[in-house]
């Protein structure tokens, strides 16, 4: 299972790949095509969802804030370390 944003990039770059094979025709390539569709809207969601997270530690990391954010937008040290 590929868990981080890196991973995500390699993913969407091997699509490319694929997609890109002069060899790749007719069903196949079509059935390819639908899988990068799919892969590109999955992605796009997983990265709006890291640039809220994002958005939110920096919300939260301000010396003027004093709100503490709701539990879905914490960044563990965990996550970081990846």
């Amino acid at each position: 299972m590929k868990a981080n944003l890196a991973d995500l990039n390699n993913v969407l770059f091997e699509q490319i790949e694929r997609i890109n094979d002069d060899e790749l025709t007719g069903t196949l390539l079509d059935e390819q095509l639908k899988k990068t569709k799919a892969i590109t809207s999955v992605a796009s969601t997983i990265v709006a969802n890291a640039a809220l997270a994002l958005h939110a530690a920096k919300i939260q990391a301000d010396e003027f804030c004093q709100a503490s954010l709701p539990d879905m937008f914490s960044i563990s040290e965990k996550a970081l370390v990846k």
